[in-house]
């Protein structure tokens, strides 16, 4: 990978064709697209977030000035991401790191709480979107009704949970074909936008109106401002994902991180610019999907046109995100940390139909008890607790392992700054939103007794062993799925362990 490709994939997810699997036919089709990308920063967040931020920071100004910021936070953390991803050279990202570092316990909830609350929560956010922005064009003076935006929301999900689990290369297509519609909403909407402003359209952006507050600003809310920011900029952290395959990463990393995360920060900023050149604050909080009310203000008999882009781009980012949070559940279930079904695929199709069932079950309980803005602080603070505990990990590898090859090495300064916003953005949002936050720390301690009943726990009973047995026998059957089989280095940890413990 060159330098000029590492860039374009530093705002793009690499994964697997087919998440290491063993079919001839999908191996085939494998060779020639080992590579399949998708854009992962600049995403569906950017259609959902606005609102948000501007809610809880009370005024343009200090909106634009969080977009402008969480963009640069997220850039020390990607800095601190590329010196774990060398130094630590394993797939699964953070939950490898920490893992590796603090032990199974620590990688275990940080699994427990992706499986269970980030990647779920995140696709319901997608999803109840994805249906606003397709029923507002309907419901031009009200918002859409409730049921219907979560009826269609899980439809979506069924429909791509399907797609998921019939074939790799209809979920590949899929992405890629629609990947097109965010790009042609974001590049619409900041073209309209710099019109409008050479024509004279920027009151709300005049620093006398812009930073007039409808709310006095707290640390609390501004905290809460910027965990609605994460949210369209999560995806920073899946960089290393491509590290192994990257030519010269201590070159190359850093200057993809210098490249592409000002540039996302750039598009969003612009993008909330543009929002604010045709729509008062009022408007844009009273919308319930920003783009629509947007297009219908400006783009006349042509509107139509940014619906159904946004709509393209939340339909692709729920595949992208069902894909990569079944790959997720595939790795933990390899690694002993989830049920061995779990790391099984289909016999023909190759794909892992129970973990992306899981993934669609989890999501569709989440869909039909929350609310988007409420997911976002809720997803966001436990995403940004996964940060913080990882970059923490650096600390504490420097100091144990000081020795250890490290081909980037970034300024202690980094992960120190890092860690201080970290602190101070969970201790006030959990002080602002006491429940949202802390049920999510709750159901991520929910796995200290999971992990030592599930996985630390070796004499179990033998009619335990005999029922886990049975169960993964009759969901094999159910689901027709198998262990992989052509590659040793994925069979062995799979088959040698249910053996010792069914023999113990």
């Amino acid at each position: 990978m060159d330098g000029f490709t590492c860039i374009i994939t530093s705002i793009k997810i690499s994964y697997r064709y087919c998440v290491g699997l063993s079919c001839s036919a999908e191996r085939s089709e494998q060779s020639g697209h080992r590579q399949n990308t998708f854009w992962n920063i600049i995403g569906s967040g950017i259609f959902i977030s606005p609102k948000g931020v501007l809610e809880h920071a009370g005024s343009v100004g200090l909106s634009l000035i969080v977009w402008v910021c969480g963009g640069g936070i997220c850039t020390l953390g990607s800095m601190c991401y590329a010196e774990l991803g060398v130094t630590i050279p394993k797939s699964g990202g953070d939950y490898s790191y920490v893992t590796e570092i603090f032990g199974g316990l620590v990688g275990f909830l940080l699994l427990w709480s992706a499986v269970l609350i980030m990647y779920p929560t995140t696709l319901a956010v997608i999803a109840l979107t994805f249906s606003n922005y397709v029923l507002q064009p309907a419901f031009q003076h009200c918002f859409p009704p409730f049921i219907a935006t979560k009826l269609l929301a899980t439809i979506c999900v069924l429909f791509l949970t399907w797609v998921n689990c019939s074939s790799v290369r209809w979920a590949t297509r899929i992405q890629d074909i629609f990947t097109i519609g965010k790009l042609l909403a974001l590049v619409l909407i900041i073209i309209v936008g710099l019109v409008q402003i050479c024509r004279g359209h920027y009151d709300a952006l005049q620093p006398s109106a812009a930073f007039e507050f409808s709310q006095d600003p707290s640390v609390g809310q501004i905290a809460l401002a910027f965990l609605q920011a994460s949210f369209a900029y999560s995806g920073w952290n899946f960089l290393n994902y491509v590290t192994e395959e990257v030519v010269e990463p201590r070159k190359n990393l850093p200057r993809a991180i210098y490249i592409s995360i000002p540039l996302v920060t750039l598009v969003y900023t612009m993008t909330n610019i543009a929002y604010f050149s045709s729509m008062t604050p009022e408007e844009l909080l009273s919308s319930n999907a920003v783009a629509v009310t947007f297009g219908e203000k400006l783009l006349g008999m042509f509107s139509w046109v940014m619906p159904i882009s946004v709509a393209l781009s939340t339909f692709g980012g729920i595949n992208g995100y069902l894909f990569t949070s079944s790959r997720l559940c595939f790795s933990g279930a390899r690694e002993g940390h989830l049920p061995y079904l779990l790391a099984m695929i289909h016999l023909k199709n190759c794909t892992p139909i129970p973990a992306l069932l899981l993934c669609c079950f989890a999501t569709v309980v989440i869909l039909c008890i929350g609310e988007t803005h409420n997911l976002i602080n809720y997803v966001s603070f436990i995403n940004y607790l996964s940060y913080g505990v990882t970059i923490a990990g650096l600390l504490y590898l420097r100091k144990k392992r000081p020795n250890l090859a490290r081909p980037i090495k970034v300024n202690l300064l980094i992960p120190i700054s890092y860690l201080i916003f970290w602190a101070v953005l969970l201790g006030f949002s959990l002080y602002s939103e006491p429940v949202v936050c802390g049920l999510g720390m709750v159901i991520m301690l929910t796995g200290v007794p999971v992990y030592f009943v599930g996985v630390q726990w070796k004499e179990k009973p033998k009619w335990l062993y005999r029922l886990v047995e049975k169960l993964t026998y009759k969901g094999q059957k159910v689901c027709y799925v198998v262990f992989p089989q052509d590659d040793p280095s994925e069979t062995e940890p799979l088959t040698a362990k249910p053996k010792q413990l069914l023999h113990s």
